[in-house]
C-alpha cells in the first residue's frame, strides 16, 4: 500500500477496497490484498511470527500533540516525502519473503502480495546482483524496502560520520565512565547532566574524558536532559547513547551510511544485554526489554517492529526538530519515531551494529521497570489513537481459539475450515494452489494463541489464576464438558504456551520452570503499569483487544491488468 503522501504510489489501491484495478507503473502492478477500507489498522491472519503485534498500518490520521505549554511536537516533514532509492544502494530480500508465482512476491510486514511485469522482475533480478543502477530500479528498490519484502544495503562508509554523541546521565558516574571511556575521541560527546546529586562526579569524568558538560538545575528525565543537548548539536546527525551503554565509535560510522538516503530520519543498532551470572541475568539474555532481536527492519507502528528504544538511536538532526516531547516521561522514545514517521522520514533497525546496555540485577528493579515502561502505553494511546492496542485478533482464528479454550472442538474445526476456504478463494486468482494454504491458517491459530496467552498474563493474570483454582459448584454432565480438570488444562495450556514458545526460540541458560514464573512475572509487571497509566489517563483503549472482521473481497483475478 502506498505510504502517506508518496506521489508514486498515491493512486495504487488496495483491490479489498475497489472493483476497478488502477494501474500505479507500467512495469510494477501491486495489490495489498490483507487490507480493507474497515480495517486499515489491522493485522492479516497470515502472519507467522509477530501475528498478534502487527496489524497493517496508517499514519495519515495521527496528527501530532501540543506540549503543555503550547509547543507543537510536530517535527519537519521530509522532503521529499517519497523518491527512488538512491544510485548505489543494494537491496536483499527479507528471510521471509518468498515467490509464490513466477512473478508474484509474499512477504512483507503486514504480509502482502506484490505481482510484478515482465519489466520488473527483471528489474528485480538486476537488484539482487548488483546495487541501484536507474531510476526505475530505484522505485522499486524503495517500495521493496517500504513495504519489508526486502532492506536497503547502503554504500559502506569510507570515513567518520558528520555526528555529535549526546549523552543524558544522573548520578552514573561510573556508568558514565565506561561509556565515555568504549566512545573514545572520535566524535565531540555532549554530556547532559539532569541534576545529579554529585555534579562533581559527572564532571570529574566529563574532565577525563574530554567531554563537554551541560548541566540541568532539576531532573526532568531522559527526554528533557536529550533536548537540552540537541540544541547544542551543530552537526547533521546526532548520536543519542545512554550512559548505561558501551559501544565503541565503530556503530556510529556504520549507521552513517543509511543516511546516504536523504528519506532517512532516524537508524537504531541492535542494544544486546550486559546481565550478571545469576537468573535474572540468564533471564535477561533472552528477554531485555530494549533488544529488539537479530532481524533488521523498517520501523513502523504496527509492524513486526513497531519501535526501537533511544538507548542508542543515531538521528538526522534535521528531522528530530524540537526533538522529545517534554511532557512524556517514559515513551518519549517511541512518540519521537512515531512522529518522524508520521512526517515522512523513514526509519530502519540494523542489528549488524550493536551497543552494549548494562542490566539490572535484581528482580525488583527489573519488574519496576518494566512496570514504567507499562505506563507509557495510555499516554501514546492518547497521542497515536489506533497505534497501541494490545492484541488484535482476527475473526476466524480467534473463533477456533474461542472453541478451543471452551472445549468445543467441532466450532473450532468449522470455524478453522471456514477461515482456511475463504483464504484459498482469495489466493485462487494469484494462481496460489489450495494446498499451501492451511500451513499459513493454522500458524495464524497458534500464534492467536500466543497472543490471547500473552495478554492474559499481562492484563488478566488474577483472573486466570482464580479459573486454575476454582473447582466448580456441580459435577459435570458429560466428560470434558465443563469439567474443572478439563478448564484448568485450557487455562494452564493458554497462560504457559507463550512463555514455553520464548524459551523454546531462546533456549535461555534457565530452566523452563523459572523462566515461566519470570516470564508471567514480567509480563503481569508490564500489565498492572499499563492499568496505572490507564486510570491516570482515563483511557481504556490501551487494554482492550480489538476484533478485525473481514469484508468479503471480491475475486482478485478478474481485473489483473496486462
Amino acid at each position: 500500500m502506498s505510504h502517506p503522501g508518496d506521489p508514486e504510489w498515491s493512486r495504487a489501491r488496495d483491490w479489498l477496497r475497489a472493483r476497478d484495478w488502477l494501474r500505479t507503473r507500467d512495469w510494477l502492478r501491486t495489490r495489498d490484498w490483507l487490507r480493507a477500507r474497515d480495517w486499515l489498522r489491522t493485522r492479516d491472519w497470515l502472519r507467522t511470527r509477530d501475528w498478534p503485534r502487527a496489524p497493517g498500518w496508517s499514519m495519515a490520521h495521527h496528527r501530532p500533540s501540543a506540549g503543555r505549554d503550547g509547543t507543537s511536537t510536530a517535527l519537519p516533514r521530509a522532503v521529499p516525502e517519497s523518491g527512488p532509492l538512491p544510485v548505489g544502494f543494494g537491496i536483499a530480500l527479507d528471510p521471509g519473503t518468498r515467490f509464490v508465482g513466477p512473478d508474484v512476491l509474499f512477504g512483507g510486514s503486514p504480509r502482502r502480495l506484490l505481482r510484478l511485469t515482465a519489466a520488473g522482475a527483471r528489474a528485480l533480478d538486476e537488484l539482487r546482483r548488483r546495487p541501484v543502477g536507474s531510476p526505475q530500479e530505484g522505485r522499486l528498490g524503495r517500495r521493496l524496502t517500504d513495504t519489508g519484502l526486502a532492506h536497503p544495503r547502503p554504500p559502506a562508509a569510507r570515513q567518520p560520520a558528520d555526528a555529535t554523541v549526546v549523552i543524558p546521565v544522573r548520578d552514573r558516574a561510573g556508568g558514565l565512565d565506561r561509556c565515555l571511556a568504549a566512545l573514545g575521541d572520535s566524535y565531540p560527546v555532549i554530556v547532559v547532566d539532569d541534576g545529579s546529586r554529585d555534579l562533581a562526579a559527572v564532571a570529574r569524568v566529563c574532565a577525563r574524558r574530554g567531554a563537554r558538560l551541560h548541566r540541568r538545575p532539576s531532573s526532568g528525565g531522559a527526554g528533557q536532559a536529550r533536548n537540552d543537548g540537541l540544541v547544542l548539536v551543530t552537526t547533521s546527525l546526532v548520536a543519542f547513547i545512554d550512559s548505561d551503554c558501551a559501544a565503541d565509535p565503530g556503530w556510529i560510522t556504520q549507521l552513517a551510511a543509511h543516511f546516504t538516503d536523504p528519506l532517512v530520519g532516524a537508524v537504531a543498532p541492535r542494544v544486546r544485554p550486559m546481565t550478571g551470572r545469576g537468573a535474572v541475568g540468564r533471564y535477561l539474555d533472552a528477554r531485555a526489554p530494549i533488544d529488539m532481536g537479530g532481524s533488521e527492519a523498517r520501523v513502523a507502528p504496527l509492524t513486526r517492529l513497531a519501535y526501537v528504544p533511544t538507548a542508542a538511536l543515531l538521528v538526522r538532526r534535521a528531522a528530530a526538530g524540537t526533538g522529545f516531547d517534554p511532557d512524556l516521561r517514559y515513551g518519549e522514545d517511541v512518540d519521537l519515531i512515531w512522529r518522524m514517521i508520521a512526517a515522512g522520514w523513514r526509519v530502519r533497525y540494523d542489528p549488524a551494529a550493536e551497543v552494549l546496555h548494562a542490566e539490572p540485577g535484581r528482580w525488583r528493579r527489573v519488574l519496576a521497570r518494566r512496570f514504567r515502561y507499562g505506563r507509557s502505553a495510555a499516554p501514546l494511546s492518547r497521542r497515536h489513537p489506533g497505534l497501541v492496542p494490545p492484541l488484535v485478533l482476527q475473526a476466524w482464528p480467534a473463533a477456533v481459539v474461542a472453541g478451543l479454550l471452551a472445549r468445543r472442538p467441532v466450532i473450532a474445526l468449522a470455524a478453522y475450515a471456514v477461515g482456511t476456504g475463504q483464504l484459498a478463494r482469495l489466493l485462487r486468482g494469484w494462481g496460489i494452489p489450495a494446498r499451501d494454504v492451511p500451513g499459513p491458517m493454522a500458524a495464524s491459530v497458534l500464534h492467536t494463541w500466543l497472543g490471547a496467552g500473552r495478554w492474559s498474563a499481562q492484563y488478566a493474570l488474577p483472573a486466570v489464576a482464580a479459573g486454575l483454582a476454582w473447582s466448580g459448584r456441580r459435577p459435570p454432565r458429560a466428560p470434558g464438558h465443563g469439567s474443572p480438570a478439563g478448564r484448568r488444562l485450557a487455562l494452564a495450556a493458554l497462560l504457559a504456551a507463550a512463555p514455553a514458545a520464548a524459551w523454546l526460540r531462546g533456549r535461555p541458560r534457565l530452566d523452563p520452570v523459572r523462566f515461566t514464573l519470570a516470564y508471567l512475572a514480567d509480563e503481569a509487571a508490564y500489565g498492572a503499569g499499563v492499568y496505572r497509566g490507564a486510570l491516570t489517563e482515563r483511557l481504556a483503549d490501551p487494554l482492550l483487544p480489538r476484533l478485525a472482521w473481514r469484508t468479503r473481497p471480491s475475486h482478485p483475478g478478474r481485473r489483473v491488468l496486462p
